[in-house]
């Protein structure tokens, strides 16, 4: 077990080393252990390595000019420099919470970044000033639409943040597909195999094996197949690449750049590095902020006394498991995966500091 602090700690050493501020890198930082904690390793340290390799080919700025580029007084388009994702991911909530202070509701268009962790965290950020965050991303071009072998499309998550008055706040946070990519990797690293329903192999047959996308094989939207509505999770995909990339300039589909350096960028791109979407929304915008936090209360306690499933035990509300998650990985520690822990101590040896063994 990894003390979360001490991973803190030695994420922004790592970013410090190969360039980046003390600002910036604790903000690549902040957003892995933030992923960590809230039990999605998938999108936490195993991403160092990835990050670290990409930094390696050129593909990130690790000095970037992040600027607005255009705006409203409600809307913004701001130009990430192609740095790493979380510094334009939080300086973009930033601004979309500062405009719907003002105005009531704040949106941030951003280009020209890359992968920036779990969509969550930019969504949580509005939740200490009495608003509902929003926040969208696409992603790598590895999942396929409906019906195709065609890769055009990433895991495009979508998370929404509600604060809430007594209990804990609504957070959903979800990929678009029945797999985060992040998932599929430590999947590979452990040696297992996934359920049929995630992926499909080059031909479009379905597969279990995590590890064949670097075989032609794809994703496939929520759904798996189209019985089971794989084309609304089609649409779902859609429509937060549109969000992402055409109010942005970004690229869109298939030329969205990969989050692995092992993985080619697509060439006569449309648009400029990867896109996200953000927005803010005051409460008291729409309800006096205690009336809207007090009505969310009744909501959260009516799905949490849903009648379980026989043989269930409790019926959650989106953010559940994360939150209990964080309480328990912030006490006990973090758990790593030993080839993510052998990745971490080659890259620290390799700029002459070393990763510790265990909390």
């Amino acid at each position: 077990m990894y003390d979360h602090k001490y991973l803190l700690e030695f994420t922004t050493e790592v970013f410090m080393r190969i360039g980046c501020s003390r600002e910036d890198a604790g903000a690549v930082a902040a957003v892995l252990i933030a992923a960590e904690l809230r039990g999605h390793s998938s999108h936490g340290m195993i991403r160092v390595r990835e990050y670290y390799e990409l930094w390696k080919s050129g593909r990130v700025n690790v000095t970037p000019d992040v600027k607005v580029v255009h705006q409203t007084p409600s809307t913004a388009v701001v130009d990430g420099d192609r740095c790493f994702g979380m510094v334009a991911g939080i300086r973009s909530m930033r601004l979309a919470i500062d405009k719907a202070a003002t105005t009531g509701t704040g949106w941030v268009a951003t280009r020209n970044s890359n992968h920036f962790g779990i969509a969550g965290y930019y969504a949580m950020m509005a939740l200490q000033h009495d608003m509902v965050g929003i926040c969208v991303t696409n992603a790598n071009p590895l999942v396929v639409p409906t019906g195709s072998v065609s890769r055009y499309l990433g895991t495009n998550p979508l998370a929404v943040a509600v604060p809430a008055l007594q209990e804990p706040p609504f957070v959903a946070d979800f990929a678009t597909t029945p797999i985060a990519r992040g998932k599929l990797a430590v999947a590979e690293k452990k040696g297992e195999k996934v359920p049929l329903g995630f992926v499909q192999d080059a031909d479009g047959n379905p597969s279990d094996d995590p590890g064949i996308l670097r075989r032609g094989g794809g994703m496939l939207t929520l759904g798996g197949d189209l019985l089971h509505g794989s084309h609304k999770g089609y649409c779902m995909t859609a429509v937060v690449d549109i969000f992402s990339a055409i109010f942005s300039g970004a690229n869109f589909g298939p030329f969205v750049p990969p989050s692995v350096a092992y993985l080619p960028v697509p060439e006569n791109q449309p648009g400029e590095g990867t896109g996200h979407f953000f927005g803010a929304m005051r409460i008291d915008a729409f309800r006096p902020a205690e009336e809207f936090r007090s009505a969310m209360d009744q909501w959260i306690r009516t799905f949490r006394n849903a009648k379980p499933i026989k043989g269930g035990v409790r019926v959650l509300i989106p953010g559940d498991p994360e939150r209990e998650a964080e309480e328990r990985n912030g006490a006990a520690g973090i758990t790593l995966v030993p080839a993510v822990v052998e990745d971490l101590k080659a890259i620290a040896a390799g700029h002459g500091f070393e990763f510790r063994e265990k909390k």
